[in-house]
């Protein structure tokens, strides 16, 4: 099928990346978010990280203009129903995608995919509360959208040839790699990420090594660009946590048990960068750790 406009559920971190991608990629794109605030931040952060790709002759001024002009917002979820591809990147909580998808049904277009930019909750499962499983996939962008060049796609069990096609043909007009992932917790990426920054938390909290020392290790010997904590915060905290719950429970292995620390940081509302303060103190001029 050709998608030419594409609904974005959510003006968040994820959600405003998406729209910036999809709108320079040429699509026309419709964001909404329960906040004007939210959607008008969005929109504002987009054109200024479209002005540093103009400043660093990634893109042209005129590719910007018109980028912008194919961006439109609403406070409407059922605007969304006249698109051609949804990508839903609200809060993950299934609880939360849920509702979207059973107010989004009924003003669908018959030819209309549904997708979730979920990091961890079964695809299948989300699909088969819709009326088009068949019409239903994962696809999973990574953190920040405009820079990571891999998009987890994910096939649940009632996924078709069809849909699968025409969203790596979407990834592939966004000069991205697509990596195709089964539907089992956490994917490809997250399966394997977070359960290594779990284990960080947990050298932490069982004192081998501090934040400074722990980070320093990883970046100096094992090449990691950022150490798993700075990360974790990168990514915040609460979503962290949050994959690890569904790994634990999705499969029953106690490896995957969330390390207490990583549960009083998110109780305690230490998110990471987003809220200002998780396993370093962001409120200064230079990150501090807080152990």
């Amino acid at each position: 099928m050709d998608i030419q406009k594409i609904g974005v559920v959510g003006a968040g971190q994820m959600g405003n990346g998406i729209a910036h991608v999809m709108a320079l990629a040429g699509y026309n794109v419709v964001m909404t978010d329960i906040s004007q605030d939210a959607l008008d931040a969005a929109v504002a952060l987009i054109g200024r990280n479209l002005d540093r790709q103009v400043s660093r002759d990634k893109i042209s001024q005129d590719a910007k203009d018109e980028a912008m002009a194919r961006i439109s917002t609403t406070l409407t979820l059922t605007d969304l129903g006249q698109t051609d591809l949804v990508i839903e990147a609200a809060t993950e909580r299934e609880t939360v995608k849920q509702a979207i998808f059973d107010e989004l049904l009924p003003h669908l277009q018959p030819h209309t995919i549904l997708t979730s930019n979920t990091s961890s909750i079964s695809i299948t499962r989300l699909a088969s509360r819709t009326d088009r499983p068949e019409r239903f996939m994962g696809f999973h962008f990574m953190n920040p959208v405009p820079v990571m060049q891999l998009v987890e796609l994910i096939r649940g069990i009632a996924t078709n040839e069809e849909t699968y096609k025409a969203c790596h043909a979407v990834v592939d007009r966004l000069g991205k790699t697509a990596a195709s992932a089964e539907d089992f917790p956490a994917f490809i990426v997250n399966r394997i990420l977070v359960p290594m920054i779990n284990e960080a938390v947990y050298t932490l909290y069982e004192g081998v090594g501090n934040v400074k020392s722990i980070d320093e290790s990883m970046k100096l010997g094992a090449n990691h660009p950022m150490g798993p904590l700075e990360l974790a915060d990168f990514i915040g905290l609460d979503t962290c946590l949050a994959i690890m719950h569904v790994l634990h429970d999705g499969l029953a292995d106690t490896k995957y048990r969330p390390c207490p620390l990583l549960t009083k940081y998110v109780e305690a509302g230490w998110l990471g960068r987003k809220t200002k303060r998780g396993f370093y103190d962001y409120r200064g001029d230079v990150p501090v750790p807080t152990r």
